[in-house]
């Protein structure tokens, strides 16, 4: 029996979690011993309360109490979330953990993410994020309240705030198996402790269950809550097999005449020793015609996390990663950050320079344009008034570099910039039946809208007669970018699948996609300076 929900939880076998193994045990709630068993059943045995008294507010006082916001301590969730060093995080983490149960139950019992990581930071930071229920980043409009609650003062504070919300949003509390939460962490030292202090904030909501993921990249997590909203298959399996098998589909529809034997260039992917490295490393012998190499790798011992590596020291530096060097002169090369949610490519141009030829973003942006553009044009012709009109559009922001919006806006594309921040970037690109954005950290995607997916695959239904024509292999085309691409948000390993499909589909080399446009000189650093969220780009 948990005092704090009212439940007892039984052991048996008519239940099972995904991502819950015989080691990685589902997290249930606080003062429960671990589960050994892979599947439980879950069955309230008392009432559970009704109104936001007694055991609520108790298990909001003593969560709180477990972990006070230090002396002169500020925390402000950002696009990000709360990020600050490691070992100061676990009172965020914790409420961090309460407003996720908060939102889920709000949703009416969908499941939320909240995910463990400080991304590109160095090893000693860490952070927490929540997932929204549709798979992209927790509502704006939350986002006072999570900010208000990661720094009230005292015990007594944080639960006038929390029962003030939950009048004002409507919310009951008290409800039995009220809400639900997926967890997941990365690498980081402070990740498993900071995992179980979300656990306790998110149990210090009456009926809440927190679901261990296990050890995921962030866009994995994004991925998973997606999928088990809209029904589908959510575990780290099927999103391995996904997108595993959609790049196989992508090479097979490669068409005739530019042939498809495997590139001749191998991979070389720098995995900023964090959990995309190691994923990578997992699904490496599914991907077929493809030579990856993957240094940095996350491998105990190897280096540390984001250390003079990762997505945001290329990007930034202009300069080779740790790990390489003269001999990958010619070769192509990939980098991912710590959290595997950016993706950049360069090429080392010379064995006495340490130098790179960067793609950015805003490269891997337009590469997946001419792409998709291609495929419309078969199916529509250049008017887009065939079998598919679809309006499709590209979001940028002030990061961009000039010569590639230029150039988006040569081919005739609806190029919209947002404020900078991936929350907006997504809410933009939804507004499309094909919506393509990226800032030039190489964070991105390609959101296909809902109906348009319903209507391309009516469309391949209607041309399937006529099978090896090709507005059919176009459309087939279309729908496997749709499963490859992570609709929930910029994935670094399946956008990596994509660029590789789409350069074996191109027969490009990596200096043909370099020489689409010539970037305009251009400058990044970062500067400390107090008030920071008076500036804005």
């Amino acid at each position: 029996r948990s005092e704090a929900n009212h439940l007892l939880f039984e052991s048996t076998s008519t239940l099972t979690f995904p991502g819950s193994s015989p080691t990685q045990p589902a997290r249930l709630a606080p003062h429960i011993a671990p589960l050994l068993p892979t599947t439980v059943q879950i069955r309230p045995l008392l009432p559970a309360m009704a109104d936001p008294g007694g055991s609520q507010r108790t298990a909001l006082l003593a969560a709180a109490s477990l972990f006070p916001v230090p002396d002169g301590a500020t925390f402000s969730y950002g696009t990000a979330g709360f990020r600050a060093d490691g070992s100061t995080m676990a009172p965020a983490v914790c409420r961090a953990g309460i407003v996720a149960a908060l939102r889920s139950v709000k949703l009416g019992g969908a499941a939320v993410g909240l995910v463990i990581t400080a991304s590109h930071n160095p090893v000693g930071d860490n952070g927490v994020k929540i997932v929204d229920a549709d798979g992209g980043m927790m509502s704006q409009a939350w986002e006072p309240f999570s900010d208000a609650l990661a720094n009230a003062p005292t015990p007594d504070a944080l639960l006038q705030l929390v029962l003030q919300f939950a009048k004002d949003e409507g919310i009951t509390l008290g409800g039995a198996h009220s809400a639900q939460v997926l967890l997941a962490r990365d690498t980081r030292p402070t990740g498993e402790y900071l995992l179980d202090v979300a656990t306790k904030g998110i149990s210090a909501i009456v009926g809440s269950v927190a679901l261990d993921m296990g050890i995921l990249t962030t866009p994995q997590l994004h991925w998973m809550v997606r999928n088990k909203n809209r029904g589908l298959k959510a575990s780290e399996a099927d999103y391995f097999t996904q997108i595993t098998e959609s790049f196989r589909h992508l090479l097979e529809l490669t068409p005739d005449d530019k042939g498809i034997d495997e590139l001749n260039e191998k991979l070389i992917v720098d995995g900023a020793n964090g959990i995309g490295g190691l994923k990578l490393e997992q699904i490496k012998p599914n991907l077929a015609r493809l030579d990856i190499l993957v240094r940095n790798s996350g491998k105990e011992g190897e280096g540390i996390l984001n250390e003079r590596c990762g997505a945001d020291f290329v990007q930034k530096e202009k300069v080779l990663p740790l790990g390489f060097g003269p001999n990958d002169v010619g070769v192509r090369c990939a980098s991912f950050d710590g959290d595997a949610d950016r993706l950049v490519y360069f090429h080392v141009t010379s064995p006495s320079k340490t130098s790179v030829d960067l793609v950015d973003g805003d490269k891997i942006l337009s590469l997946f344009v001419l792409f998709i553009r291609e495929q419309l044009d078969i199916i529509n012709g250049k008017d887009n008034k065939g079998l598919l009109p679809t309006r499709f559009g590209v979001v940028q922001t002030a990061y961009a570099n000039g010569a590639s919006t230029e150039f988006l806006k040569n081919l005739g594309l609806e190029v919209v910039f947002t404020s900078t921040g991936v929350k907006y970037l997504h809410k933009k690109a939804l507004e499309y039946d094909i919506g393509v954005y990226f800032e030039a950290n190489g964070h991105g995607t390609v959101l296909f809208n809902d109906d348009f997916v319903s209507r391309l695959e009516s469309l391949t239904a209607r041309l399937s007669e006529a099978a090896g024509s090709p507005q059919k292999q176009a459309a087939l085309r279309l729908l496997a970018t749709s499963q490859l691409i992570n609709q929930a948000v910029g994935d670094a390993i399946s956008g990596m699948l994509l660029v590789e499909a789409v350069l074996q589909h191109k027969r490009w080399s990596f200096q043909n996609w370099c020489d689409l446009y010539t970037d305009l000189p251009s400058k990044q650093l970062k500067v400390s300076c107090y008030f920071s969220n008076a500036l804005f780009v």
